[in-house]
């Protein structure tokens, strides 16, 4: 059979029913076969879409997400998505067209070095000579993608190897040299930690998108309530731990919550689950582990020790390891004390900073349109955000109370993520609502996905909290530039109600908390994508704040 023909059959393997995709000269030989195959094709308007609607499809089903693209710019259009995905260990496969092999390195139209561009943001890149080879490396890809520490992983497929016919033989399974991705957890420094844990005399656990990805959800839970130590999260692991469980402290970080955030600096050991410590949740590597001890776990060797000193390593699969130390907690027959002081402080700090923190007086701020949209939300519904101040504000003040519903770009910060992400993870599930909480400059970048979603009858909600201008932006130029505004301005922005039916979307424009929950009511009955447009205070900054450069202790808040 051709290549291409093995491609479908490769994929239909690995049980893929839908692709992203947007064809070109240099990949129709595959789409002629995909018109043939019974996988679905979903047309985006960028390829850079495309990327982001399969790493979203990828980290709600936990299963690789499919983009198709054609060679030169289409290749380079998803670059961002590629490593976008990467960076926060989602699953995904992209599969590119590319020149004929004989004319690879002779500048031929629309080619480009797609394996070395991508190389150093990727998992692995394949790049397959002749068309009996497709098979093993799909096969390979869906394997790198999805095991271990999961991540991008990029096939690029020369036009005449996609045409040539060969004998194919389609493997059930592969070994890579090399690639070894799961290890088992030393007991032994389960053991340690635990010792290390009981003997803390403030102790708090960390959890990071390891926990989300691992679906280490019980077994975390289990383990906070054994020995009733309270639970902080990166953002990334923001809904690892249910925010209304009376041990969640919320997020940590550059806007984490005040209580999780202080928590955190009086804390002596913490149990890190699953997180690379970024400088976006702990600050100033030095200052955090000053006066702490600190266990790692962590499916990935390489993220020991890279930026924080560990006392206790446990490298593997979190859900495993997290498994084994709650029975191992259980053979020593704790008791529960009464008399905790450290989680009677917690509380105390909790309580006070949940009641005091101040939030914009206006109907409008952003606090109580968070809230409004909590409430009427149904818990299980999936949310995922742009990148700026409304995803900030949506770590401090919209509560994730079901496990891995909540999806953000955390690493590379992607604007423009949200909304396809959003139409990625409605195919992956269709039976439950998905939200994009956006703000007018992400959602400017990717608003052409609204035809993606009404064509293909993929319905969302994009929650638009809509401040005329690159909030985050502005907001660092006023607190650090003596407000010396320039390339902020978004007053310029389209009408988002009537830029919403011309797709043939439903648009809403919320001035008040009661429209705003009228609003989001009618956007879960809907057929169609529905856009609400929030306007709010553009002068409205997002605290508490650590600034760059310095440590939680030195938190900003609202005053």
């Amino acid at each position: 059979m051709s290549g291409s023909k093995a491609l479908m059959k490769a994929l239909e393997k690995e049980g893929v029913k839908e692709v992203f995709g947007l064809p070109g000269g240099a990949n129709l030989p595959m789409y002629d076969e995909l018109y043939k195959s019974n996988i679905r094709h979903i047309l985006v308007r960028h390829e850079q879409s495309a990327a982001h609607m399969a790493d979203g499809f990828g980290r709600v089903s936990r299963k690789a997400g499919v983009c198709f693209a054609t060679s030169g710019p289409g290749a380079t259009n998803i670059i961002t998505g590629l490593a976008t995905a990467q960076a926060d260990s989602a699953p995904m496969i992209a599969v590119t067209g590319q020149v004929p092999v004989k004319m690879i390195g002779r500048d031929a139209f629309q080619e480009s070095d797609i394996i070395g561009i991508s190389n150093p943001i990727v998992k692995y890149a394949f790049q397959p000579r002749e068309a009996s080879e497709i098979p093993e490396v799909v096969k390979k890809g869906f394997y790198i993608a999805e095991t271990g520490r999961p991540g991008a992983v990029l096939i690029d497929i020369p036009k005449d190897v996609q045409q040539n016919e060969a004998e194919m033989r389609f493997p059930d399974e592969v070994r890579i040299r090399g690639y070894h991705p799961w290890a088992d957890a030393d007991v032994s420094e389960i053991e340690r930690a635990i010792d290390l844990l009981l003997s803390a005399q403030r102790p708090i656990i960390l959890a990071g998108g390891g926990v989300i990805i691992s679906t280490a959800f019980s077994e975390l839970q289990s383990l906070a309530e054994m020995l009733m130590i309270p639970v902080v999260t990166t953002f990334k692991g923001k809904g690892a731990f249910p925010e209304n469980h009376a041990l969640s402290l919320g997020p940590i970080g550059m806007h984490g919550h005040a209580e999780a955030n202080k928590l955190m600096v009086e804390a002596d050991c913490v149990l890190a689950i699953g997180t690379r410590f970024s400088d976006r949740s702990v600050g100033t590597f030095e200052e955090f582990e000053k006066n702490l001890k600190i266990i790692h776990m962590d499916v990935d060797p390489a993220e020991i020790g890279k930026n924080q000193t560990t006392h206790v390593a446990v490298v593997g699969d979190v859900k495993a390891s997290l498994r084994i130390m709650v029975k191992l907690l259980i053979k020593r027959a704790l008791k529960k004390s009464d008399d905790n002081v450290w989680l009677k402080h917690v509380n105390e700090v909790r309580d006070y900073w949940r009641q005091n923190l101040k939030i914009h007086p206006g109907e409008m701020g952003a606090a109580k349109i968070l809230r409004k949209l909590r409430e009427v939300l149904p818990k299980e519904a999936i949310v995922t955000t742009e990148v700026g101040q409304h995803q900030m504000w949506a770590s401090l003040f919209f509560d994730v109370i079901h496990p891995g519903t909540f999806f953000s770009s955390t690493g590379l910060g992607t604007m423009g993520w949200g909304f396809p992400a959003a139409i990625g993870a409605k195919t992956a599930r269709p039976d439950v609502p998905v939200v994009d909480i956006a703000g007018d400059g992400s959602f400017n970048m990717t608003e052409n996905s609204l035809a993606t979603s009404v064509l293909e009858n993929l319905p969302v909600i994009v929650f638009l909290v809509n401040n005329y201008s690159l909030g985050m932006v502005a907001q660092w130029q006023r607190t650090f530039y003596d407000r010396r505004m320039i390339g902020v301005d978004q007053k310029n922005c389209p009408d988002y109600v009537k830029l919403a039916e011309s797709y043939g979307a439903q648009g809403i424009r919320a001035q008040s908390l009661d429209e705003l929950g009228k609003a989001i009511k009618a956007g879960l009955k809907s057929d169609v994508a529905t856009v609400i447009d929030i306007p709010i205070d553009p002068e409205e900054d997002v605290l508490p704040f650590v600034a760059p450069g310095t440590s939680l202790k030195d938190m900003i808040l609202p005053s």
